[in-house]
């Protein structure tokens, strides 16, 4: 078997047997990959500090054709979460890493997507602002994946979103946005729609020229924050037809 040697973001590790573990992990070049941990879970592991969700690591494994499971020789930590120390951004670690885990394919190469991950870590651990890095994954997962929906014109009638008096919704149910006066004119009984305010779309327009690194420059107000998380979560439930588990997680935290 020949030995793989990659970058890789560690997205979670659950246990097997009395001591090893099974870790899940994108690659820089080959995916998404599942594989042992051996004795990952004694106290003189190895593996030890490597394995935390969003760690890079430089990581080796073995792998056999056919086989599930590929087995790792070693994992070596190269940038930790635990570097941002502070408690917002660890909160926030387990999350990032489960929707890279939703959206990443077992064996498929995505480099833009490893790309997000490692530059969001790099991010945290600078010191960049949580809400404003956690906006910034979400609006770029969504688009990558194509399922951000386009913010420059109406839906409905073409015209402008960032036009006077500006400003969109999200449609209930759709991947689609529309002026506020056709959200007014639809007249549905569940309501216009999330909105999205003419700072909102700023920060979006912001988002999709900067790195995460960057985005610590765009004024995102608390409202702000609101608004775009709302919307992101509900893309994330249309798509993916359910709620994550972190996301419960982070709501429970902010009680």
């Amino acid at each position: 078997m020949p030995l793989y040697k990659t970058e890789a973001l560690i997205l979670r590790t659950y246990k097997l047997g009395e001591a090893d573990r099974v870790v899940v992990f994108l690659t820089r070049d080959r995916g998404k990959k599942r594989g042992v941990a051996n004795g990952a879970r004694r106290p003189r592991s190895p593996f030890a500090g490597a394995l935390e969700p969003l760690t890079r690591v430089g990581v080796g494994y073995y792998e056999r054709e056919h086989r599930d499971l590929v087995r790792l020789s070693y994992a070596e930590s190269q940038c930790s979460p635990l570097l941002a120390s502070r408690p917002d951004a660890l909160s926030h670690v387990g999350y990032f890493a489960e929707l890279m885990d939703e959206w990443a394919q077992e064996g498929d190469p995505n480099e833009r997507l490893y790309r997000l991950g490692a530059s969001t870590l790099d991010a945290l651990a600078e010191g960049v602002p949580t809400a404003a890095v956690a906006r910034y994954f979400e609006y770029w997962l969504l688009r990558l994946q194509g399922v951000y929906p386009p913010h420059v014109a109406c839906h409905r009638c073409g015209a402008g979103l960032d036009g006077e008096p500006g400003g969109a919704c999200l449609e209930p149910g759709a991947h689609v946005f529309t002026c506020d006066g056709c959200a007014r004119g639809a007249g549905r009984e569940d309501g216009p729609g999330l909105p999205l305010s003419p700072d909102a779309l700023a920060f979006l327009a912001a988002a999709g020229r900067v790195p995460p690194r960057g985005i610590a420059a765009v004024p995102l107000p608390a409202r702000v924050d609101r608004e775009l998380e709302s919307i992101h979560r509900a893309l994330m439930r249309l798509h993916l037809e359910r709620d994550l588990r972190s996301t419960r997680v982070l709501r429970d935290l902010r009680r």
